[in-house]
């Protein structure tokens, strides 16, 4: 299988990536390193279940719902749709008006937070583009599979009933936040991004592919 393009849309962890207030940061400590005498490199990693590009599963949460470890891969490989939102504020449910599309897609919402650089710049703002309640419940009625959006966060910042994830996870809705498409035109694609398979987890950090 062939494609014309194929679009890198993760942050870099370490450079790039937007850490939620509260969640440990990304480092990576060198235990070990050939420049320094030894035979090898070794590195040690910390960091959270939402540093970066991730995803979340039902049970971030809900309690006793779906964890990342018990998806088939089949879940993270699905016909896409990236959709531009020119709304500085947030994204609305006119947003999908028109939207050809069938169950099981995965909707991939490319807003200011891409195109201004927001999303990649590594440092958090309270000011983000993000998902109401009604295009929540519209990408509920179009039967998505997963929802994305550029920034770290798919909920309003202090909004701590985060609606919009209670609406897409309890019915199953995987959510990609921390994604980048800047560079990315609005249309149809195949959307790749296997998570680490993590028992237990909530969440995990992935590598988002678009191949189109």
């Amino acid at each position: 299988m062939r494609f014309e393009r194929v679009y890198d849309i993760s942050v870099l962890l370490g450079f790039e990536n937007v850490d939620y207030p509260g969640d440990d940061p990304y480092t990576r400590k060198e235990v070990s390193s050939i420049s320094n005498g030894a035979d090898y490199n070794l590195s040690t990693l910390t960091l959270s279940a939402h540093s970066g590009t991730h995803i979340d599963a039902p049970a971030h949460f809900l309690e006793r719902a779906k964890t990342i470890d018990l998806y088939s891969p089949e879940n993270f490989l699905l016909h896409d749709h990236v959709i531009h939102v020119e709304d500085v504020e947030s994204i609305k449910h006119d947003s999908l008006d028109g939207l050809k599309t069938e169950r099981g897609d995965a909707l991939l919402f490319k807003t200011t937070n891409s195109t201004s650089g927001l999303s990649k710049s590594g440092l958090f703002s309270e000011k983000f583009v993000y998902m109401s309640e009604e295009a929540a419940d519209m990408c509920v009625s179009l039967g998505a599979a997963l929802v994305g959006i550029d920034y770290v966060s798919i909920d309003r910042y202090r909004d701590d009933m985060a609606p919009v994830h209670h609406k897409l996870l309890k019915e199953g809705i995987l959510i990609l936040e921390g994604i980048n498409l800047r560079d990315v035109p609005s249309g149809d694609y195949t959307l790749l991004c296997p998570p680490l398979k993590m028992k237990g987890a909530e969440a995990s950090p992935v590598r988002a592919l678009l191949l189109g």
